[in-house]
């Protein structure tokens, strides 16, 4: 499914063509919208949406398609957890209740066959299909920000992504063509003025282009693209703009319309080289409303832009750098100037909103009751007492984590330093050799055995520093820090303990514990955490408690995901205030070829 249409196709042999039909006919009239697969279908988005913020590029991307089009309009809508969760399978049912119907469907078929034989064997499956009712009209509207600065702050990177954007203009506009050479000549590739001027010349970007872009069924975005290290972010807004301006006293020569006109066609050719392209490419036109030749009449139209041409819909359509709404999402406490040296800035935040339930699951007081706080004074007189908590500066601990997996159960030997409040080092052994993972406010990552070094995504880096919060000796350590607070909120039965639940604020990291309120232990912990596929309920039995080095901890913790088992984590070693070299945190130099 895309925005404007819904797709089914297939290829199979000449020989299979009617067993093939006849299962697409089927699920094309008929479809179960099985629940299982609905629930894959809906772990697959809930992961997406958990990893939007990860990478740079896709943040640009989707933040600038809003600008461009206004956060409101279908074209710039993306998921969320609460809107993939509340769709039903009667969602889906009445979806297809309303828009499949022969009338709304285009059928084409490409290969091997006699067209008049296939023509009757689709007139046979489809004939008594019964017609549906027409599709509403296209009533979209356009709202796009107004031009000026706008910034996502993103403190894990060390570039920047420029957009900036505006609308652009629909497929069918006698000026498309025009506009195509332009784009080219402009921004289109490596002999681009754009491409030359702020990488080439400037050496200012990693990537840069753009133009003015076109749809088949609605406005495409006028866009300028580009990457760039954080301390040449404003010197290469400042580059585009000049380009942009610099159109009017030095518009596009005949040189470069020709050498834009031969990278068009020439890829033109490799575009439609071959029978099932050509069909596709027939099938978006008939869907849009285009002319039936408008293939064929492509070409031509495309050699007769000239440079008065390409200047005249420059001027037209990108008349001055100041039109744009401009988005850079990256770090702007290494930019070369603050954005705000540009011009007003509006900051947009993109935060995710939480799964629905999340709330009930992990509440993070504002406030503690007496209740609370005195429950957590037993559980940390529990523990072996707040002086002791006061002194522990750093924690080495040596574990075996056993993983559950679909082949069966994974070992993985660690050694976990922790430098507090938020330095982390975790040594795992594997059959290639150490991988060390290491996270800080500043940095997250994997090093691996050779050298090469990947970055942790945001979410899992924001993820672990949580850990680190959610841990009973960080939180015992300052349970009368102002921004600590527990909040005592019912009673539940673990085993065969009737528990009182604290509903713990660790520094803005939501923790419950279920505790015995005889002995002052925690049972039980859940917690809003990450899992592979996405934001999960976290849940950690504490077993197996042994008093070492003067402290009572848990040696063994029996992890799970939204109820299922996931991980079982056993203390062998545990040392407090070891000696902590700091560089132990820092981030090797990258290797060519490492990962982002």
């Amino acid at each position: 499914m895309g925005p404007d249409s819904t797709s089914i196709n297939w290829s199979c042999l000449k020989g299979d063509f009617d067993d093939v039909f006849k299962i697409f006919v089927d699920l094309l009239e008929n479809p179960e919208f099985r629940l299982e697969k609905i629930d894959i279908a809906k772990k697959g988005a809930f992961d997406g949406i958990s990893r939007r913020n990860d990478q740079i590029g896709e943040i640009a991307h989707r933040e600038a398609v809003k600008l461009a089009y206004g956060a409101d309009n279908p074209y710039a809508r993306v998921p969320e957890y609460a809107t993939v969760a509340s769709i039903t399978r009667e969602d889906l049912i009445n979806w297809h209740g309303t828009y499949v119907h022969p009338n709304n469907i285009i059928l084409g078929v490409s290969g091997d066959f006699d067209a008049a034989a296939m023509e009757a064997k689709l007139r046979a499956a489809f004939e008594a299909w019964p017609k549906g009712p027409a599709l509403p009209e296209d009533e979209v509207q356009y709202h796009p920000a107004p031009p000026g600065y706008y910034l996502v702050t993103k403190e894990d990177v060390n570039q920047s992504s420029i957009h900036m954007v505006t609308l652009g203009i629909k497929r069918d506009n006698p000026d498309y063509y025009a506009v195509s050479v332009f784009n080219e000549a402009f921004g289109g590739g490596f002999s681009s003025r754009l491409f030359n001027d702020i990488r080439t010349r400037r050496g200012l970007a990693y990537g840069v282009g753009g133009g003015v872009g076109a749809n088949f069924g609605h406005p495409g975005i006028a866009q300028i693209a580009m990457s760039t290290k954080s301390q040449s972010t404003i010197e290469s807004v400042q580059a585009v703009k000049e380009d942009i301006e610099n159109l009017a006293k030095d518009p596009i020569t005949e040189d470069e319309i020709k050498r834009a006109k031969d990278a068009i066609l020439n890829a033109f050719i490799f575009r439609l080289d071959s029978p099932d392209k050509i069909l596709a490419e027939r099938m978006t036109y008939e869907f849009y409303g285009y002319p039936a030749d408008w293939l064929d009449r492509y070409e031509a139209e495309i050699k007769k832009v000239t440079a008065a041409d390409a200047n005249r819909v420059a001027a037209k359509y990108l008349h001055s750098a100041g039109q744009f709404a401009t988005l850079v999402v990256g770090n702007p406490k290494e930019f070369d100037k603050p954005l705000s040296s540009l011009g007003a800035v509006k900051e947009i935040d993109i935060t995710i909103p939480p799964p629905p339930g999340d709330k009930e699951q992990g509440n993070k007081p504002t406030a503690s009751n007496a209740e609370g706080k005195e429950l957590a004074g037993k559980v940390i007189a529990a523990m072996g007492g707040e002086a002791k908590f006061a002194s522990i500066k750093s924690l080495k601990e040596k574990l075996t984590l056993l993983q559950k997996t679909p082949q069966g159960d994974m070992p993985l030997s660690m050694e976990t330093t922790i430098f507090f409040p938020d330095h982390l080092r975790a040594e795992m052994q594997t059959p290639n050799g150490a991988v060390n993972v290491v996270v800080t406010p500043d940095a997250a990552f994997l090093a691996f055995p050779g050298g090469n070094v990947q970055n942790f995504p945001a979410s899992q880096k924001a993820e672990t520093l949580q850990q680190i919060k959610r841990d009973p000796i960080f939180i015992a350590s300052h349970w009368k820090d102002p921004n600590v607070l527990f909040q005592a909120v019912g009673s539940e039965k673990v085993g065969d303990v009737d528990t009182r639940i604290v509903d713990v604020n660790a520094a803005g990291t939501a923790i419950r514990w279920f505790v015995d309120p005889q002995s002052g232990r925690i049972l039980k912990e859940t917690y809003p955490t990450l899992g592979q596929g996405g934001p999960v309920q976290g849940e950690t039995a504490m077993e197996n408690w042994k008093t070492v080095g003067g402290l009572t901890l848990p040696l063994l913790r029996k992890n799970k995901q939204n109820g299922e088992d996931s991980s079982t984590a056993e203390i062998s070693s545990i040392e407090l205030n070891p000696s902590v070299d700091l560089r132990i945190f820092d981030k090797p130099a990258e290797k060519p070829g490492d990962r982002p």
